[in-house]
C-alpha cells in the first residue's frame, strides 16, 4: 500500500507502506517491512532500516540514519541545523550549499517517543527510550531511558521496553 508523494529516485523495501501525505525525497532509502505513517516527511539522502515504523506527521531531515526496527512516535523530528538561519549575513536567502548538515543515529530497536525533537550530531542508542517531548541534545546510551529537556537519563531499560533500573538524581 503506497499512497504518498515518493520521488522516484527514493528507495523503497518490499512490504513497506506509506501512508496519505507522507513525502519521500530523492535518495532516501527505507528498507523491508516498514510503517510510514500519514504526513511524514523524510528528506533526502535519509537512510532507514527494515521493521522501522514511522508514526504520523513526524519530520526526519537530511544526516538521519535509522536502524533496523526503531519506533518513531507522532510529530518528531529529526533536525540537522545547529545554526539555523533564513538567509546569509549578506541577506541572500540561503541553500543547501550554507550549512553543514549535522547528522544524527538512531540504532538498532530505538524508540523516540511523540513530538521528541533531535538536535544534530547526536546518537541514540540501541534499544533506548526516549519519553515524549525529550529534547535530545546529547548522545544517549544504549538501553537508557531519558526525558526531559534537554533529556537525561533516568533509568535502563530492556529489548522489550520493560524499566530495569531506575536512576534517581
Amino acid at each position: 500500500m503506497t499512497f504518498g508523494n515518493i520521488s522516484k529516485k527514493a528507495t523503497v523495501g518490499k512490504n513497506t507502506k506509506i501512508w496519505n501525505g507522507a513525502h519521500i525525497r530523492e535518495g532516501a532509502v527505507i528498507g523491508n517491512n516498514c510503517i510510514i505513517g500519514e504526513r511524514v516527511y523524510i528528506d533526502s539522502d535519509v537512510q532507514i532500516g527494515s521493521n522501522c515504523k514511522i508514526q504520523n506527521n513526524s519530520s526526519i531531515y537530511r544526516g538521519t540514519i535509522i536502524e533496523d526496527g526503531v519506533f518513531i512516535g507522532p510529530h518528531v523530528i529529526c533536525t540537522n541545523d545547529k545554526v539555523p538561519r533564513a538567509v546569509t549575513s549578506q541577506g541572500i536567502l540561503k541553500t543547501i550549499h550554507d550549512w553543514t548538515v549535522g547528522e544524527i543515529t538512531i540504532k538498532k530497536g530505538a524508540s523516540l517517543g511523540a513530538g521528541t525533537i533531535v538536535l544534530p550530531n547526536v546518537t541514540i542508542g540501541s534499544y533506548a527510550m526516549v519519553g515524549a517531548g525529550s529534547i535530545v541534545t546529547k548522545n544517549v546510551p544504549a538501553f537508557a531511558l531519558v526525558y526531559g529537556n534537554p533529556a537525561k537519563v533516568v533509568g535502563k531499560v530492556d529489548k522489550e521496553g520493560n524499566i530495569t533500573e531506575k536512576i534517581l538524581k
